[in-house]
């Protein structure tokens, strides 16, 4: 009597091309964390790029989007309550190549990297009245630098070397939040495709927490996995950034998580971003 082989599923999980990401899917790249019955390979792609594919094609199983884009795809992926992008105090900034107030950009040309991104909504809400243009992420600095436009919304490992490049911080949207709110601002949500079903839905949860665990229990070897999508951080620097965008509210968003949400969608309703508020169901 023979039984029939098992089949392995493959689940596909886009992230972004970027430490923290990188960093949090380090447990199943050292094979510390899995989804039992299935193999996890994750698929590289700007963040633009990844809400732009959940929206037009919803064919990743799991993938890293904007919470900005998640108003949009609500329907077909439910948040995990693992893998959350928040940051408590720090967020996208706005540079230019002067000091200069946040009003006085209404009117003026503003890069984001991409329509769908949280750092295009935040500009929208907080800045409202500037010229959004879209700018690839990574060339931001440069075209603010260059004098293309009068400022941009700057993300990732940009937040921490601006300076470099002889910018300057018009307006930190975390620091706004913290300040104003006591909220961390809601960036990035890791979504899972409801076709999947409950179960497996479920498992996906928990293998992504147990992939997370596993990087802050073995931090070097993930920071030097991490680093290798560092785009130019040193350890120290690349340290730096993976904990602005990895802590207690990525292991759970928990209440405090879910209300910062609500706020940013709320918020967008009000300047009409969106029609109306996504339902959070967490996984």
């Amino acid at each position: 009597m023979t039984t029939a082989p098992s089949t392995t599923r493959t689940l596909r999980f886009g992230h972004s091309p970027d430490a923290d990401d990188a960093f949090m899917f380090y447990g199943f790249h050292a094979g510390l964390a899995t989804i039992a019955g299935c193999r996890v390979e994750h698929v590289l792609a700007d963040i633009q790029s990844l809400n732009r594919r959940a929206l037009e094609s919803a064919d990743l199983e799991i993938t890293a989007v904007s919470a900005h884009a998640y108003a949009f795809i609500c329907d077909r992926y439910a948040v995990l309550a693992c893998g959350a992008s928040m940051g408590m105090g720090y967020g996208p900034v706005i540079v230019a190549k002067r000091p200069r107030p946040p009003e006085s950009l209404r009117g003026k040309r503003v890069a984001i990297p991409g329509p769908l991104t949280t750092a295009a909504l935040l500009l929208a809400i907080e800045c409202p009245g500037c010229v959004p243009v879209d700018v690839r992420f990574d060339r931001i600095p440069d075209a603010v630098a260059a004098g293309e436009v009068e400022a941009g919304v700057i993300i990732h490992e940009s937040q921490l070397t601006y300076r470099e490049q002889g910018l300057v911080k018009v307006l930190d949207f975390g620091e706004l939040w913290r300040e104003r709110d006591g909220l961390p601002v809601p960036l990035g949500l890791d979504v899972v495709l409801r076709d999947l079903g409950s179960d497996l839905m479920r498992a996906v949860s928990a293998g992504f927490r147990a992939s997370i665990q596993a990087a802050l229990d073995h931090e070097r070897d993930a920071l030097d996995y991490a680093l290798q999508f560092g785009r130019g951080l040193d350890v120290e620097q690349g340290r730096r950034f993976v904990h602005m965008y990895v802590n207690d509210l990525t292991l759970d968003m928990g209440e405090i998580g879910q209300r910062a949400l609500a706020r940013l969608y709320e918020r967008a309703v009000v300047v009409g971003a969106i029609a109306r508020a996504p339902v959070i169901d967490l996984v």
